[in-house]
């Protein structure tokens, strides 16, 4: 899985490669759905909840990076539902939706627990850009630039050649790390002994296969030793590389 968005964004991750997850809250169904569009334009898995009841169970078991969380709500409002939500995740943090501007409410959000609080009508850009900023103090997630290819807590940066696997540096030769590239450009892809050949060793099939071969045992005693593996043979048809259990 590359760490580039489909629009050629840096994108923000877990530690584990996932995407950031959001929790939507606002009863405005076409607001919630406007803002949810946005989020997940940036390549973040979102989920929203029309009331503050729904966010709670939403929270516990969606359990997301961040919530973007509306004042006013129709069961109760949302300075109570953050207290729920502290309960189960303390660290979460949390950008207030309102459309009072009145410098007491803004005081009573932040003090309550929120950590940023935008004001009704606003720009999707500047919650996306709050957003962003709130997750990146957080500690929650990382910010990979568009160098960095990432399967699982597997990592290659292709500008400075480095691999890592758990944050421990894996050493590569060079024609290690471009087998690797090559499989990790394609996430869960099974790719034939003649594609490899022809895109690491850039010539045609001619019976070579048993480099490929070799080159794939190397890997896999650098990448997989004493750890879920991660680099599958597909009888017949190739290999793949995907996270590991």
């Amino acid at each position: 899985m590359t760490t580039t968005s489909p629009h050629g964004r840096t994108e923000m991750l877990r530690p584990d490669g996932s995407p950031v997850r959001v929790l939507v809250v606002d009863d405005e169904a076409a607001l919630s759905e406007l803002l949810s569009m946005a989020l997940r334009y940036e390549g973040w898995e979102v989920r929203s909840a029309g009331d503050g009841a729904g966010a709670v169970r939403t929270a516990r078991d969606f359990r997301p990076d961040a919530v973007v969380l509306d004042v006013m709500l129709p069961d109760m409002d949302g300075l109570a539902v953050l207290g729920r939500l502290r309960r189960d995740l303390p660290e979460v943090p949390v950008l207030f939706l309102t459309a009072r501007d009145a410098v007491e409410d803004r005081i009573a959000g932040l003090t309550a627990g929120g950590d940023d609080y935008v004001t009704k009508p606003f720009s999707l850009e500047e919650v996306v850009a709050r957003l962003r900023g709130l997750i990146r103090r957080s500690g929650t997630a990382t910010v990979r630039s568009e160098s960095m290819l990432a399967v699982g807590d597997l990592t290659l940066d292709e500008d400075s050649h480095e691999v890592s696997r758990g944050g421990g540096f894996i050493y590569l030769t060079a024609t290690e790390f471009e087998l690797l590239r090559f499989l990790m450009r394609n996430p869960r892809r099974v790719l034939s002994k003649a594609q490899i050949l022809d895109r690491v060793w850039s010539y045609d099939f001619g019976g070579q296969a048993n480099v490929v071969e070799l080159y794939v045992s190397y890997l896999r005693k650098k990448i997989d030793a004493g750890r879920s593996p991660m680099i599958h043979t597909r009888r017949g048809a190739g290999y793949l590389i995907k996270p590991g259990e």
